[in-house]
């Protein structure tokens, strides 16, 4: 009999974390659906903000080289490098399965093969799990930044990249690498690498005949387009990486939600085998007792 009551305390356990997931998976699903609709208005004008400055970068990069512009640092790739700053993004809750593996994998990766070319690595930390990760293994951050990922604001995105080109221009840098777990679909994430400092042309099929001109007096304008660029850069992938983060959430809590079911369907299993076995047991003894008085 205590055995019936393990196996239904056990069901009715199973039971209410089941209803748990289930909402929070609902509750993930809703806010994906946000997150989704804020990410594809982002997309289209970060990738239209992309290809002019993959377009200039190609044209700078052949000309880069005869001029000695101060204005142009941001297109030099230094010859030799010995810093890079690593911005990378993960969630600041979890249960949203493996959404942090990828992005903390690849970053022990990056760590371990600079350290073998002799490159010092800066940390900036954006999420809670990544900063708890690496204070965990005693590996030091340059910044630490808490619930952004969670809540993406565009001045604090302009703050932490603004913070990251000045050390670039400083010399205290010489590369800047944003890293982050990207929206896909709906059941999909995806690795995002971008190399935003020194801006330099990420693909050049589509621009051999490039019609673009530059002239010395639009410098000014170019400076505003890259600001525009590595500050919208960096808070679009803040919102990519929030939507990736609510479907990944959405995936775990449905996985868990199934895995409940199964569980209690197996209790609801054993329950019911314990129960006939305990019948059967009752009309042994019963019958029994029956024979022996006889």
């Amino acid at each position: 009999m205590s055995n019936l009551k393990e196996i239904k305390r056990k069901i009715k356990s199973v039971h209410n974390t089941q209803k748990t997931t289930n909402a929070m998976k609902l509750v993930s699903t809703a806010k994906l659906k946000k997150a989704e609709e804020a990410a594809k208005r982002s997309r289209i004008y970060a990738q239209k903000i992309d290809e002019i400055l993959n377009e200039i970068s190609f044209q700078i990069n052949k000309i880069i080289h005869n001029q000695n512009d101060a204005r142009l640092t941001l297109f030099h790739k230094k010859e030799q490098i010995k810093t890079v700053d690593l911005i990378f993004i993960t969630a600041d809750k979890g249960l949203c399965g493996g959404f942090n593996i990828k992005t903390l994998k690849t970053i022990t990766e990056l760590l371990k093969e600079y350290e073998a070319k002799n490159i010092t690595v800066r940390l900036r930390a954006i999420g809670k799990s990544g900063i708890e990760y690496f204070n965990f293994q005693k590996i030091e951050l340059l910044e630490k930044y808490f619930h952004l990922s969670s809540n993406p604001d565009y001045e604090k995105a302009c703050e932490i990249i603004h913070a990251a080109v000045e050390d670039f221009l400083n010399a205290n840098t010489d590369e800047v690498i944003l890293i982050h777990n990207g929206y896909k679909n709906m059941i999909t994430q995806e690795l995002k690498i971008n190399h935003l400092i020194p801006v330099e042309p990420k693909s050049i099929e589509k621009i051999h005949n490039s019609l673009l001109e530059l002239e010395p007096e639009g410098s000014e304008v170019l400076q505003d387009l890259m600001k525009t660029y590595l500050e919208y850069n960096m808070y679009y992938a803040l919102i990519d990486s929030l939507a990736a983060e609510h479907s990944a959430r959405m995936q775990a809590m449905d996985n868990a939600t199934n895995n409940a079911k199964a569980r209690v369907k197996q209790l609801n299993l054993a329950y019911n085998k314990a129960r006939q076995e305990s019948i059967t047991t009752e009309l042994i003894e019963i019958i029994s007792g029956v024979e022996s008085m006889k």
